[in-house]
C-alpha cells in the first residue's frame, strides 16, 4: 500500500507542469499539439491522484468538488476523442489555483 501522501506530491507536481506548460497563455495552448497533450496527461494524473485521497483528507477542503474532479478524469480517459479544449483551458485557468491552494492545506494538516 502507498503512502497518501505520494497522491498529494503527485497532484502538486502535475499543477506545476501544467502551470509551465501553459505560460505562454491561451493562445500558445491552441496553437500546440503537444502541449495539449501534456496539458491533459497531466490533468489526468491529478484527477487520478485525487481520486485516491482518503475522504477524511477531503474533507478537509470541502470547497473543492472532488467528485467532479473524478468525472472529469473519466473523461479524458475514456472520451478523448470528443474532449473539449475550451473546457481543459477552463480548468486550468479557473480551477487548478484553487485546487493547488487546497492541496498545500491538506498537506500542511495531514
Amino acid at each position: 500500500m502507498k503512502d497518501n501522501h505520494v497522491y498529494l506530491i503527485h497532484i502538486r507536481d502535475s499543477i506545476h507542469r501544467i502551470e509551465t506548460y501553459t505560460v505562454e497563455g491561451k493562445t500558445a495552448f491552441f496553437a500546440d499539439l503537444k502541449t495539449q497533450d501534456a496539458v491533459i496527461r497531466n490533468l489526468q494524473t491529478l484527477c487520478e491522484s485525487t481520486q485516491r485521497l482518503p475522504d477524511n483528507w477531503k474533507a478537509l477542503c470541502p470547497n473543492i468538488d472532488w467528485r467532479t474532479i473524478g468525472d472529469f478524469r473519466n473523461i479524458l480517459a475514456h472520451q478523448y476523442l470528443d474532449i473539449d479544449l475550451d473546457i481543459v483551458w477552463n480548468v486550468v485557468e479557473n480551477y487548478l489555483p484553487d485546487l493547488n491552494q487546497a492541496v498545500e492545506a491538506i498537506s500542511q494538516q495531514v
